[in-house]
């Protein structure tokens, strides 16, 4: 191997060691500001590269003879980091907690209207839709021979009256057996009995509503032969309207009668109203309780059998109310709260979320007065130093009937799975 091969190899493995292992030396003394304790230790560096040993007894970090040894500098003051964040002071106030269920609207009364008597319909049918009057006619049946059977009992009932007065003055004269008078007064009365029937069965020719409504049906069609128990119409009365719902029993004893509600129809209207029943007794299959609500519609039609996501008012408590980006999780996963201690330094408080409203979330799990880290809380854990720039609360406003509409999505989830039609 030719030596200036090998004299080229030695300066590219000193080069690397330089920049390698003498790198803060190596920009010391490339910049000038190295004095004799610098280029004492880059010397040894460089002799230790290539296996010589330092001078024996020799401080490596002496200076050379006639050099003045310099004074270290003190270590800086270590100064703890404080993180700036955003905060609001939140003060508890009371609100209503609500419970929140599936449901469906139904109609406060429907009625099928049926046939009592067997016959062929004359009238003019009426169509779905249509408004009826309480005791308007539906349908009307062909009276056949019925007024001739009514006008044969009442000629019988003629003829059991003159037997019974006849009866009755014998009897009193003694030309006639007390037998005699008992049996002209069974005919009276059996004459009687049956005009009644026939005049209920001249009745019964004719099925009215009962009750003002509308026409969910049409009417039966003109021609059409009827049997007892056939069906005419079907009336339902739309105002005023419930919602009915099933409560879980873990949820049942917090519902009152009288206590105020508010829903969600599936095309977005929104209805309030009262509970005017909650059931004693549970649904076997489901185990749940049935709640009927009665709606204030104002005048405005709800159709019967619109799924509704329902609301109602139960025993509240204290909460604030946060920004919802303001929630954050611990370590453990446990949603809540990173807030400013008395020392300015960060400390996570676990929350329960109570509703989402539009103006914010409303959590429990909090002291009375709180100042929550609302901005930067990701960036700070237990403990740390923080530098809090305070703004105003969100307002919580009056807590109203709608606060109970915006509870329907905040536990939209957590409603029970039942149907809405049972």
């Amino acid at each position: 191997m030719r030596p200036i091969s090998i004299l080229s190899a030695l300066g590219v493995v000193l080069a690397l060691y330089l920049v390698v292992m003498e790198r803060p030396h190596l920009v010391e003394f490339a910049s000038g500001d190295t004095g004799a304790l610098g280029r004492t230790a880059l010397a040894q560096g460089v002799r230790g590269a290539f296996g010589a040993e330092p001078d024996a007894g020799a401080d490596p970090d002496a200076a050379p003879p006639g050099t003045a040894r310099p004074t270290a500098p003190p270590p800086p003051a270590v100064t703890e980091r404080t993180v700036a964040v955003v905060s609001q002071i939140s003060q508890a106030r009371p609100i209503d907690r609500a419970v929140v269920l599936r449901g469906r609207t139904e109609a406060s009364r429907q009625v099928a209207v049926r046939a009592e008597t067997s016959g062929r319909v004359i009238s003019e049918p009426a169509r779905r839709g249509a408004s009826v009057a309480e005791g308007a006619a539906l349908c009307e049946i062909d009276p056949g021979n019925r007024p001739a059977l009514l006008a044969e009992a009442r000629a019988r009932l003629a003829e059991a009256e003159l037997n019974a007065r006849a009866a009755e003055r014998l009897s009193e004269g003694g030309f006639a057996s007390d037998l005699r008078a008992a049996g002209a007064t069974a005919s009276l009365q059996s004459a009687a009995a049956a005009v009644a029937a026939a005049e209920q069965e001249i009745d019964r020719l004719v099925m009215r509503a009962p009750f003002a409504g509308i026409l969910e049906t049409d009417t039966a069609e003109l021609g059409a032969l009827l049997q007892p128990g056939a069906l005419c119409a079907t009336v339902i009365q739309l105002d005023p309207i419930r919602l009915v719902g099933f409560v879980p029993e873990t949820e049942v004893d917090r519902i009152e009668v009288g206590a105020r509600a508010g829903g969600r129809l599936t095309s977005g209207r929104e209805v309030s109203g009262t509970v005017t029943f909650l059931s004693r007794a549970a649904d076997p299959a489901t185990r749940t309780f049935r709640v009927e609500i009665t709606l204030e519609t104002e005048g405005a039609p709800i159709r019967d059998g619109q799924t509704a996501e329902i609301g109602i008012q139960a025993s509240g408590s204290d909460a604030h109310l946060v920004p919802g980006s303001a929630l954050t999780l611990d370590d453990d996963g446990r949603l809540g709260l990173r807030l400013v201690g008395g020392d300015a330094r960060a400390a996570f408080a676990p929350v329960e979320v109570v509703r989402d409203t539009q103006r914010g979330i409303w959590v429990t799990g909090l002291p009375d007065t709180a100042e929550v880290i609302v901005v930067g809380q990701e960036f700070v854990r237990d403990g740390v130093r923080v530098d809090a720039t305070r703004r105003a609360a969100a307002d919580a406003g009056a807590d109203t009937e709608a606060d109970l509409i915006d509870a329907v999505d905040a536990a939209r989830d957590d409603a029970p799975a039942t149907e809405p039609g049972r």
